[in-house]
């Protein structure tokens, strides 16, 4: 099989690459500070950052996802109640030989 083409080309662009690689050395030398004030510590919050800073620049970036937390709890009850409903016993009689 053929492998697939991207279609779209860069998905974060240079500016939001420059403004997240300046968050980590931040970070690294210990004066990266969050919204609070407080240091960054974790690396992932320092990649958040510094693309929420490109964002607000304008640079490529794509959009925030949403909050994994509510879309998996609304998702498992939806499905745990389709299954009840949907569920039916089957009417087929075995023949005996």
């Amino acid at each position: 099989m053929a492998a697939k083409k991207s279609s779209g080309g860069r998905k974060y662009g240079k500016a939001a690459g420059k403004s997240v690689k300046r968050a980590m050395h931040k970070e690294k030398r210990g004066t990266l500070k969050s919204g609070s004030g407080r240091k960054v510590t974790s690396r992932k919050q320092a990649i958040a950052i510094g693309l929420s800073e490109a964002r607000e620049a304008g640079a490529k970036v794509p959009k925030k996802r949403s909050s994994k937390k509510s879309t998996r709890k609304k998702s498992t009850t939806k499905r745990t109640s389709a299954k009840k409903s949907t569920r039916k016993k089957s009417t087929r009689k075995k023949s005996s030989r």
